[in-house]
């Protein structure tokens, strides 16, 4: 009897860690948007966009509000155009605001950063955002501080 209850006792304690491993794969995944209404969607066009990735957070003021949902080239300009999808509770987003693309912390993902505008019509299915940043891209500026200290340009402390 007592070994029955031991077994017992090890098989549910395997069954709640494989649950338990299950839920952290889901909330890792994002899976739980999945079949969620993708809200309506916005483009934003960038000269460089780092290491931005489609499934990449969407922020107004540190609240996510969307996701990426596409990067594609335009072989016009040359400019990478990325589509986003906001959350249909978001839909007072004024048509001047601006786009940028952030790093969370030092070394982390990329994610674009919205800044409201102050207009009173505002964006929806469609709507492109005109005002935008591009990614700061790490090794463009440690190339500018070099060669800056090589020709003898930096700044004395």
């Amino acid at each position: 009897m007592r070994q029955k209850n031991l077994e017992l006792m090890v098989g549910l304690f395997v069954m709640l860690g494989l649950a338990a491993f299950v839920v952290l794969a889901v909330k890792v995944s994002d899976l739980t948007r999945i079949g969620e209404n993708d809200g309506y969607r916005i483009t934003a066009r960038f000269e460089n966009i780092g290491g931005l990735k489609v499934k990449a957070p969407v922020a107004l003021g540190g609240v996510r509000v969307g996701r990426v949902v596409g990067i594609d080239l335009d072989p016009q300009s040359y400019e990478a155009v990325v589509t986003m999808a906001i959350d249909p509770r978001h839909n007072r987003l004024p048509t001047d605001s601006s786009a940028s693309i952030l790093t969370s912390g030092l070394l982390g993902e990329q994610y674009v950063g919205l800044e409201p505008g102050g207009m009173d019509s505002y964006l929806s299915q469609g709507g492109v955002i005109r005002l935008t940043q591009s990614a700061l891209v790490l090794e463009k500026l440690i190339g500018r501080v070099l060669t800056s200290v090589a020709s003898g340009d930096a700044p004395k402390p």
